[in-house]
């Protein structure tokens, strides 16, 4: 059973539209041969697509699980439905070299895959479509924030009295998000808060009322991040949070949402009701920041601008 003509237009003007972006298409028969092969496929198997062409799936990929891909297939041919894979269940279906030096974790290529039953004229799916994702990135980044969060759960990589990120880890993060910054060029900001006239606090009440201020806050940023989000105690009254995938708009958001929370907030000590404010920088990462450590100094800047400016108040670089 043969693909009707207007399928083929549409197959084709499809693969046209694909050429130049990161995507596999690939197209089986009922019997599981090769129908098309697109850019994507050819370059990262170094077959051709006169190579392929009516040639056995699992003949030419014996790393395929032949009876999991069948099961797979089969319900897209019997149901008409799409079916999908994504890199969790199984990390990928063709075992492509990950040809990315900086993504260097991983020795494959992760894929996302969806099947997509196609209709002959009777009705019947005669055909098969594959499209697969490259998602080697996020899914090494994913990881690494996994492996994060398990670390998280280690003493020595903890502040004791926050029990946040120390600065050590925390500086981790933040280095290795840089560097998926420079592949990725996905926005991500570096937010700095400091506890407003801090030592006044101290003389005040004392340092275990200044510690309960310092959980106080620890526990307000905590509950206002997201999973994804790397939240620290940069030093004393300081703390640092890294929102990855995030303008810097959304990034003000989040931290006027956190000024606001913090300003209408009170820390009960025995019959002491105490109020605090915080200042905040915000530095969105950009091609004129060199390392991370320039990024940091870029949110502290900020920092200490809005401590100029009379504190309680937010100083975003670049400017809004």
């Amino acid at each position: 059973m043969s693909l009707e003509a207007s399928q083929l237009n549409e197959l084709h003007w499809l693969m046209e539209m694909l050429h130049n972006i990161d995507v596999g298409l690939v197209v089986l028969d009922r019997q599981y041969n090769i129908q098309i092969w697109n850019g994507f496929m050819e370059n990262h198997s170094g077959l051709l697509p006169r190579e392929v062409k009516d040639k056995n799936l699992f003949s030419l990929f014996e790393e395929i699980p032949q009876d999991w891909f069948v099961r797979k297939a089969e319900s897209v041919f019997l149901l008409k439905n799409k079916a999908f894979t994504i890199w969790e269940q199984r990390p990928y279906v063709f075992k492509f070299q990950n040809y990315r030096p900086i993504t260097g974790t991983a020795d494959y290529m992760y894929q996302n895959t969806t099947f997509i039953p196609l209709m002959a004229a009777n009705g019947e799916v005669s055909h098969l479509c594959m499209i697969v994702y490259d998602v080697t990135d996020s899914a090494v980044h994913k990881k690494d924030l996994q492996s994060a969060n398990q670390e998280l759960a280690i003493l020595s990589q903890t502040d004791g009295l926050t029990k946040l990120f120390n600065r050590t880890h925390w500086e981790r993060c933040l280095e290795s998000e840089y560097k998926r910054w420079l592949r990725s060029q996905n926005p991500s900001c570096l937010v700095m808060i400091d506890i407003d006239q801090f030592k006044k606090v101290n003389d005040s009440y004392g340092h275990v009322v200044g510690d309960d201020v310092i959980k106080h806050l620890a526990e307000l940023v905590r509950q206002q991040v997201r999973e994804t989000d790397v939240s620290g105690r940069y030093g004393g009254e300081e703390f640092a949070v890294l929102l990855s995938d995030t303008t810097l708009e959304n990034a003000h958001t989040f931290a006027e949402r956190l000024r606001s929370k913090v300003e209408s907030s009170v820390v009960k000590y025995n019959d002491i009701d105490i109020n605090y404010t915080i200042s905040i920088g915000i530095a969105q990462v950009t091609p004129g920041i060199s390392t991370y450590e320039a990024w940091i100094e870029c949110a502290d800047s900020a920092l200490y601008q809005s401590k100029k400016d009379g504190r309680n108040r937010i100083t975003s670089f670049p400017k809004q």
